[in-house]
């Protein structure tokens, strides 16, 4: 129905608009005054549900924008910046390379094989609705640990999950990271990211242009899943949550996502259409308004028309529904019949549900009746933003500046307990169990697959390579969230540069808890900053992201998880490093120095239980030019292996170094003498950052020790490999150890196996 001068009325059935309505729409008494002065009247209940969604934190981040516009965004080779479907670079040749990470927490930590396996189908959207092809995928996880039958649960399910969608559509998966801390027990952190290629001139973007162009919903029907999803992301869960958001994740169809890939570059190829988006978040709602935002036009559509699968679905059904595998085109007025024909012969639905005007307005009817009408604009652009003054907890902050140099001396067989048990926790340990379960080799483009530095694939009919990592360790981010945050780009940017290619922009998921919280927003802050200052240094730009706050449980937030995903290329895949020893004789060389420190490592907590001291610190020069120096070493083609320091400090890297992997290579032993004048605890298990171990046949280590010079870079010879071919041998002053590769092997190769085979 429409009052009389056209404007929505309610629909007969509709609850009345109160503040208890209001309030679990997620709408504050402010916000509500504020769609007030918008409207000039009181919206209808679907036009509030379409505030809520667009207004929710997932969709509008009204608590995050303003501190998001500190990032640095722009370069030469920035083509698309934040703001669109995902982030474009130019990667020369005449070829882009479109990526984006999303979150997909809440949906995973209630229904995991099904929130993860969405996840992956609505990054892939994101990636080819810009015109590229997906490629490859990578993943950021975080589970609590795996004593804890829960958190078996969910990386069994989220695994399947995630191998499943992305098997069964094709794309391959080039790496990632896990983690395991109580820190995230009831939450679990589940981040997608996707690379896709595209001629540089054949890009699209999500845009309603043109007046008078027809509006099509196209592939899978509408039902009731994932309704009021956008809203769901931007609460906080509870412990009873499980069931009753079950309705809030959407069920996935990875068979109709690929015919939808298809369908959706046939399309773009053909010039038939204009623009096109993803239905995700708040669905055909954020789709329509978005597009029409970003052209400046408006659109109106239909819902009667919109194909649906289930029975008496209201225009707010319709209009908030999540359904996967949907896309928002933008026909040419005139060749609407030639984009359906190609959209049919992929076996896909497509109805025509409206077209753009020049309202500048989000219009809706049913069935000829308007039931909403909303400025575009307000709605994209107008949602409130909220920079609040946070604080440090005190509890953190007593925590860092907790003296934890006792735990670095140990000795003797301590220390070699200490060695095996830090490479057999499942953190550090091997996540073959994990990746064997997805594809990693479909469209042969794989050059080094999950388990070393950075992913590697070639782009298609060239020598050029792009490679990518995702990075974030919660527990430094935690203890000092400005530091960690940088902490995570410069090893996103480390374990790239480790494969020869060159660091180049960033996107990223913060994953936080409430930011209602003062605690909360003082991290996000900190952490904002952080990744300012440190992709400022390294150039590498922000291009897009996600951020994902209410990841908490009564109260109790995760660790704050900036994660990063970082992307490079390498002129010539051929000169590609590997992280693990290849050949008996080279030298093994520590690109950096040694700091032994301790503060928020896999050791303090494996071991001891402790999260506490400082994390380590980030040097942004030193950072900027190893990230620079290792490139060069790989062009002069004088590296045999590149390996970056991380979680589990130096004795993880070694060990890692000597056992490659399974079935793809033997392993290599190996005999390090390090005389640094630390406690042999803090030397061995450190996470100091802006470490590398290299290693390099006799005849090139001068060539190495040179070009590490010129680039400022610290480089000292430490050992060589296969000097013991069945042990990694370990020199400390005053200590020796052994360690025998036989027993490495099965402490880092079988720590997830045996405790996924644990019984819940």
């Amino acid at each position: 129905m429409s009052g009389a001068n056209g404007a929505p009325r309610p629909r007969p059935g509709d609850p009345p608009i109160t503040p208890e309505l209001v309030e679990d729409h997620g709408l504050s008494p402010s916000e509500y005054e504020l769609i007030l002065d918008v409207m000039g009247r009181e919206p209808t209940f679907t036009e509030l549900g379409i505030f809520s969604a667009m207004w929710s934190e997932h969709c509008g981040y009204k608590n995050s924008k303003r501190l998001l516009r500190l990032l640095p965004t722009t370069a030469p080779w920035v083509i698309q910046g934040p703001g669109e479907n995902a982030g474009v670079i130019d990667i020369g040749g005449g070829w882009a390379l479109a990526f984006k990470m999303e979150s997909h927490n809440h949906p995973s930590a209630v229904e995991p094989y099904q929130g993860a396996a969405t996840g992956v189908g609505g990054i892939l959207r994101d990636v080819f609705t810009m015109g590229a092809r997906p490629v490859a995928t990578l993943n950021s996880l975080h589970f609590g640990d795996l004593e804890m039958a829960r958190a078996r649960y969910l990386l069994e399910g989220v695994v399947r999950g995630v191998g499943d969608y992305g098997n069964c559509v094709g794309i391959p998966s080039m790496g990632g990271e896990v983690h395991f801390d109580r820190g995230y027990e009831e939450n679990p952190i589940v981040n997608a990211m996707c690379l896709g290629i595209v001629r540089s001139d054949e890009l699209i973007r999500g845009e309603a242009e043109g007046v008078g162009n027809t509006v099509m919903a196209v592939g899978a029907r509408t039902g009731r899943d994932g309704i009021h999803g956008a809203t769901f992301a931007s609460e906080e869960l509870s412990e009873g949550d499980d069931e009753a958001s079950r309705p809030q994740v959407q069920v996935g169809d990875p068979y109709t996502e690929k015919l939808l890939l298809e369908a959706s570059l046939e399309l773009i190829a053909s010039g038939d259409i204009v623009g096109i988006q993803d239905m995700g978040a708040a669905g055909l709602t954020s789709s329509g308004a978005e597009m029409a935002g970003r052209s400046g036009t408006g659109v109106e559509m239909d819902v009667a028309r919109v194909p649906v699968r289930a029975e008496a679905m209201t225009p707010y059904e319709i209009l908030l529904s999540e359904s996967q595998e949907r896309m928002l085109v933008v026909a040419r007025a005139g060749r609407e019949e030639a984009a359906r024909r190609v959209l049919e012969k992929w076996e896909l639905e497509a109805a025509t549900i409206g077209q753009v005007t020049d309202k500048g307005t989000f219009r809706v009817l049913e069935d000829g009746v308007p039931v909403a009408e909303i400025p575009a604009l307000p709605l994209t652009e107008g949602c409130p933003a909220y920079e609040r003054p946070g604080e440090e907890s005190k509890e953190v902050r007593a925590l860092r500046a907790q003296d934890i140099s006792r735990y670095g001396d140990l000795s003797g067989d301590d220390l070699q307990a200490a060695f095996l048990e830090v490479v057999g926790t499942p953190a550090v340990a091997s996540k073959q169990w994990i990746y064997e379960q997805y594809d990693t080799t479909v469209r042969a483009s794989s050059i080094e697959r999950p388990g070393g530095s950075a992913g590697l694939i070639r782009i298609p009919g060239t020598d050029l390579g792009v490679a990518a990592s995702t990075d974030c360790n919660g527990r430094h981010c935690y203890l000092d969230p400005r530091s960690g945050a940088a902490g995570a780009v410069v090893e996103a940017a480390r374990n790239v540069a480790c494969t020869g290619a060159t660091p180049l922009a960033i996107t990223n998921c913060l994953n936080f808890g409430s930011p209602l919280r003062a605690d909360i927003r003082h991290q996000f802050r900190e952490a904002v900053l952080g990744i300012r200052d440190a992709c400022a240094h390294l150039e590498t730009p922000v291009t897009g992201g996600n951020v994902s706050f209410y990841n908490e449980t009564d109260g109790k937030a995760v660790y704050p998880t900036p994660v990063i995903g970082m992307v490079g290329t390498i002129a010539d895949v051929a000169k590609f490093v590997g992280h693990s020893f290849r050949r008996p004789g080279d030298a093994i060389l520590l690109l950096g120095h040694n700091k032994g420190e301790l503060g928020g490592s896999e050791y303090l907590y494996t071991l001891h239980g402790v999260v506490a001291g400082g994390p380590p610190t980030v040097d942004l020069e030193a950072e900027r030019a190893l990230t620079r120096c290792l490139p060069a070493m790989a062009e002069r083609r004088v590296l045999s292996s590149a390996h970056d320091v991380a979680t589990g400090g130096l004795a993880a890297t070694l060990a890692e170094c000597c056992l490659g992997r399974p079935r793809t290579g033997r392993p290599v032993g190996a005999s390090v003498r390090l005389d640094d004048a630390l406690p042999p605890a803090a030397l061995l298990f450190g996470e100091d950052h802006g470490r590398v171990i290299v290693s390099a046949s006799p005849t090139d280590e001068a060539e190495v020790r040179e070009i590490a010079a010129k680039h400022g870079v610290p480089c000292a010879p430490i050992g060589t490999v296969g000097e013991e071919r069945s042990s990694l041998q370990i020199h400390l002053r005053g200590e020796f150890l052994e360690l025998p590769l036989g027993t490495l092997a099965d402490r880092y190769f079988g720590a997830i196996p045996r405790a996924m085979d644990d019984e819940p």
